[in-house]
């Protein structure tokens, strides 16, 4: 009889107190309880501690671990390192896990085995219609093309650690996550330089929430777009042409909204035309006008954030050669 998989839910905390109760509640309600979690709280200053061991007392198996403050990725291999699964699995504190998800993947891992898998996102019906609409604006094909997770992509899938995992072995061989931004891409590209299978499961999604608000969410793609810089920094061949689309975008829009000014107002036909496909795509996956209506302007934020932070990393890094910074330097040098 083939020997049941053991997992580690690896989630690193910081200041995420609801969201970690939201995330437990979900792990509880699983109908496999092969794994364990096992949360490091990194320093913060609004500890979950009693979140954790009130869902202890129920019966979970979670593991709770404090560290002063050095980053997401050093409190995930610090959860790493006192682990105990077969495979570890990837949340974010922002995640909320559907109840079939160990018994999936399980059932997918004996079907179709591999080294590190991820899966996509999604959006919950409790949440709410700014989360819907940057949800769709992060998956849809038509704003990154399909590449986080999509069963459509421009690009080879990238398992990012919202919804990621990988064995044992892997981490043996690979070691644990730098503390960098994109450093679950910087990841998933040092495991498949180092042999290792990759591959995506399409119908093993999380419920993703992200930024609650388009300023949050402005930030966080704007900080998306200065790391696919550093990434091309430490891997030179990993820069794709769907990085670049948005940055295109980005001079596109600044060129169409000049003529218009200078020239005639139809210079905006092409965006309005694709500002309607984003609408009417948002609108037949979510039902919902108002969803599809805030899909436009999450959409804008998303491309035009990622887009600026590019341009803004490849003048410096790339034009000037400025390379990566000092602070980039020593979080490097934390990872392996």
């Amino acid at each position: 009889m083939e020997k049941a998989m053991f997992f580690s839910v690896i989630v690193p905390v910081y200041n995420r107190e609801d969201e970690v109760r939201e995330l437990l509640a979900s792990l509880a309600a699983q109908t496999s309880h092969d794994f364990e979690v096992v949360i490091t709280e990194d320093g913060s200053s609004l500890p979950c501690r009693g979140v954790v061991e009130e869902y202890a007392a129920r019966g979970l198996d979670v593991k709770y671990f404090y560290k002063e403050n050095e980053g997401r990725s050093i409190a995930r291999n610090h959860s790493m390192e006192r682990a105990r699964g077969d495979y570890f699995v990837f949340f974010d504190s922002d995640c909320v896990i559907p109840p079939d998800y160990f018994e999936k993947l399980g059932r997918m891992l004996a079907e179709r085995p591999l080294d590190c898998f991820g899966g996509p996102d999604a959006a919950d019906e409790s949440f709410s219609t700014t989360q819907k609409a940057i949800n769709h604006a992060m998956t849809s094909f038509l704003t990154t093309g399909g590449i986080r997770g999509g069963k459509v992509s421009l690009e080879k899938f990238t398992p990012r650690t919202f919804n990621m995992g990988y064995s044992r072995r892997v981490w043996e061989r690979v070691g644990g996550f730098r503390e960098m931004f994109s450093e679950d891409i910087d990841m998933s590209t040092r495991v498949r330089h180092a042999g290792f299978s990759i591959g995506l499961y399409p119908d093993l999604p999380v419920y993703h929430k992200r930024r609650v608000d388009f300023r949050k969410f402005f930030r966080q793609v704007y900080v998306f777009g200065m790391s696919r810089i550093t990434l091309k920094l430490l891997y030179p061949d990993s820069l794709k042409a769907v990085h670049c689309l948005p940055a295109l975008f980005v001079v596109g829009v600044a060129v169409m909204l000049a003529m218009a000014l200078a020239v005639s107002p139809w210079w905006l036909l092409p965006l309005g035309v694709y500002l309607l496909a984003i609408f009417v795509s948002a609108l037949v996956s979510t039902r919902s006008a108002v969803i599809a209506a805030k899909a436009v302007p999450a959409s804008l934020i998303q491309l035009g954030g990622y887009g600026c932070g590019f341009l803004k990393a490849w003048f410096l890094k790339i034009v000037l050669g400025r390379g990566r910074d000092e602070a980039e330097e020593v979080a490097l040098r934390k990872g392996k």
